[in-house]
């Protein structure tokens, strides 16, 4: 769909996009390749120019230069282009305060999943994130690059969709979990499980040394980044429907991968009758 937009073009809205759509310049070559386009002269060579840029932007692999761009609910657009290099993020913390501190984070990116658990491998994520061209979150632009900002001590300066935002354009909503229900996703194991049930299984791993606490924990953490792509491949392909490129572009749902952690139905059964 990046190839198709023109409304990152600084003057040019969604109602000029659409006027070079329907006079047959639908993508960055068409523009390059014809004199004339359906606009002022001075609205044509700022076009081409910027269309220009954004070929050699692209070729370079810098989502950061479209995000910034895009008009915020368009910069879902961003997806097929820099799907390659995506991380799906969520992190799982103490609390929400500015006291709390984080206690795990899951990355995947459609092919490997990394975990960083506090007081063992937290430090690893600031390297590693850097690997990475554009994050999908749900909620993240608000609550978790902030707090792993703040937390770590480090920036997080990449393109940045977050679902929270695509999927309530789409008529979503009830957190992660209510947007997973909608679209048939099914946490087995770990249906019900919340964000103040994964702070029950850290406070329970820390003051027990149970193992199994944090392994569910991590199974939890894991699922959400998991079922982010799932999320966004939903998303994108309801978003590009209501283009004239509906028709191609699209992605089939991905096949979830193998976990490498599974919940303790044990911890999970003592730990609900304790505090529920």
């Amino acid at each position: 769909m990046l190839r198709h937009t023109f409304c990152h073009i600084p003057g040019v809205g969604r109602t000029t996009e659409s006027r070079l759509w329907t006079h047959g310049f639908t993508t960055w070559d068409s523009v390059v390749a014809h004199a004339h386009l359906p606009l002022s002269p001075s609205a044509s060579l700022r076009v081409r120019r910027h269309v220009k840029r954004s070929l050699a932007e692209l070729d370079g692999g810098n989502s950061r230069f479209f995000y910034d761009s895009l008009p915020p609910e368009e910069q879902w657009r961003l997806f097929a282009e820099f799907r390659h290099s995506a991380a799906y993020l969520d992190i799982e913390t103490t609390g929400v305060s500015g006291m709390d501190r984080i206690t795990t984070i899951a990355l995947y990116d459609g092919r490997d999943i990394r975990c960083y658990v506090r007081g063992r491998n937290l430090d690893e994520f600031k390297s590693d994130i850097r690997s990475y061209g554009l994050l999908v979150t749900y909620n993240g632009k608000c609550f978790d690059v902030p707090f792993i900002q703040r937390a770590l001590g480090i920036r997080i300066d990449v393109a940045h969709i977050d679902l929270r935002y695509v999927l309530r354009s789409l008529g979503y909503s009830g957190g992660l979990k209510g947007c997973e229900k909608q679209i048939g996703i099914d946490r087995g194991d770990l249906e019900g499980l919340d964000g103040y049930f994964a702070v029950i299984l850290w406070n329970d791993f820390i003051r027990n040394r149970n193992e199994r606490a944090l392994e569910t924990l991590l199974a939890y953490n894991v699922e959400d980044v998991v079922n982010l792509e799932a999320l966004m491949i939903h998303a994108y392909n309801r978003k590009l429907g209501a283009t004239p490129f509906g028709l191609s572009g699209r992605y089939p749902l991905p096949t979830s991968p193998q976990i490498p952690f599974k919940p303790d139905a044990a911890t999970i059964n003592r730990l609900r009758r304790a505090f529920w």
